[in-house]
């Protein structure tokens, strides 16, 4: 409990979110800088993302705000970036069926291309799909539960 009696995050726990919000960007633009491994660089620019939709979340690093109202914008935050997500595979798919000549089966390039997976056959793009589906009903349980 905070001592300000209305169960909102105690200073020392805005701090705490605030400077690991913080050093989560810090730590992704060391992980890019650095020269010595691809395998850094790549986590490094995931997190420079990752990073950059958590800063959302610096407001709320205040005391006297409830854990719970950051939750519920961390998951906000998330659902409208896995839609965004979707949306922007589906558009890049459409622009290749639009605007680039179709793969040569002659070639080879273009028997890989054609032996490729279709992108709304990937995991990944299911995942994504099925986390922007699942956090508005997680979001209208919450509010229920709070509501009672």
């Amino acid at each position: 409990m905070s001592k300000q009696g209305n169960g909102g995050m105690t200073p020392a726990g805005a701090r705490k979110v605030e400077y690991t919000i913080i050093g989560l960007g810090v730590l992704a633009l060391l992980m890019i800088f650095q020269p010595f491994n691809i395998v850094l660089f790549t986590i490094g620019c995931i997190l420079v993302v990752v990073a950059g939709l958590i800063n959302n979340l610096l407001p709320l690093a205040r005391p006297g705000v409830p854990a719970r109202s950051v939750v519920k914008a961390a998951m906000i935050v998330a659902m409208i970036f896995c839609i965004v997500l979707v949306v922007a595979i589906f558009a890049a798919h459409l622009y290749g069926v639009f605007f680039l000549k179709p793969p040569d089966p002659n070639t080879t390039m273009g028997k890989v291309q054609l032996a490729a997976k279709p992108w709304y056959m990937h995991p990944f793009t299911w995942t994504v799909a099925a986390i922007a589906v699942v956090l508005p009903f997680l979001l209208r349980f919450m509010s229920r539960k709070e509501n009672s």
